[in-house]
């Protein structure tokens, strides 16, 4: 079925739950396989968010990308972007829910500046953006009253933007869980760049289509 796409389509974008579906698909397919989403990463969105980062702060070497929360998909395709475009990232986690520690690996053999604690205040000191994403994700469900629990002290509020500094800036993924991983005073400050980075989740999936393509 998939070498046969080629007939019908010039290129596919999977959103799948399991990675190794897109992986599959891609292996067996004669056009070319883009990743919308898949548990293990989300490319797709972490170019969009970089694009929206330089738009904001002019480049990206040397910036630095807070990440609190979830060490999820979202968290490993930036961290692999970090390595390859010179932005320092900081990730703050519970214990036990960290970034895959292939994916940390592969990003520091790249050269990627990447660090790794479960301390906010290091994390987000003098850091261009924080980045936060939802405490239960697809398949999760079942670990809900236990997420909720752990992730509590890890919310995105103003009281931890003010330990970030003034040059700080808001980043989510969405769709937020207001008053849960972020407070809606921050999602609706004048820091918040979420509603850039959804716009640009549109621009940058032309780019990738026009590139694949062309």
């Amino acid at each position: 079925m998939a070498r046969n796409l080629s007939r019908w389509v010039d290129a596919v974008a999977v959103r799948a739950f399991a990675h190794q579906t897109v992986m599959e698909l891609a292996a067996n397919a004669s056009i070319p396989v883009i990743n919308a989403l898949s548990d293990f990463e989300h490319p797709c969105q972490a170019l969009g968010d970089y694009l929206t980062l330089r738009e904001h702060k002019g480049h990206l070497e040397g910036k630095t990308l807070a990440w609190v929360g979830d060490g999820n998909n979202v968290a490993h395709s930036l961290i692999y972007g970090a390595a390859r475009l010179g932005v320092h990232m900081r990730i703050a986690t519970p214990a036990g829910y960290e970034p895959d520690r292939s994916v940390v690996a592969d990003a520091k053999r790249e050269g990627g500046n990447i660090t790794l604690t479960q301390d906010l205040n290091e994390a987000v000191a003098g850091a261009d953006a924080v980045y936060t994403d939802v405490w239960i994700s697809m398949g999760q469900e079942d670990e809900a009253d236990t997420r909720l629990r752990v992730f509590r002290p890890y919310q995105v509020n103003s009281e931890l933007l003010r330990k970030a500094g003034p040059q700080v800036l808001f980043m989510h993924c969405l769709p937020a869980k207001r008053g849960q991983e972020v407070t809606d005073e921050v999602m609706d400050s004048p820091r918040s760049i979420v509603y850039d980075q959804a716009e640009n989740r549109l621009h940058i999936q032309k780019a990738i289509l026009l590139a694949l393509l062309s």
